[in-house]
């Protein structure tokens, strides 16, 4: 699998995902308490946590998009 997400997207898609998944579980304001915000919350927080750990986003991929350095 090749690389070509970088290290300040990394940290971005980490952080978000963080804080999305935070949001969903933890919160009570009414977009991620109700039952499909929060589970839409919960998998782009899954996605975007998956391609920080992997370094590889299929959408860059698809538009040849590099955000890496080598």
């Amino acid at each position: 699998m090749t690389v070509n997400v970088g290290n300040a997207d990394r940290s971005m898609r980490a952080l978000v995902g963080v804080i999305l998944l935070g949001l969903a579980l933890g919160t009570d304001i009414a977009l991620f308490s109700s039952g499909i915000g929060q589970i839409v919350a919960i998998v782009v927080a899954i996605v975007m946590l998956g391609t920080a750990a992997l370094r590889n986003c299929p959408l860059y991929t698809v538009f040849g998009i590099k955000t890496c350095k080598s």
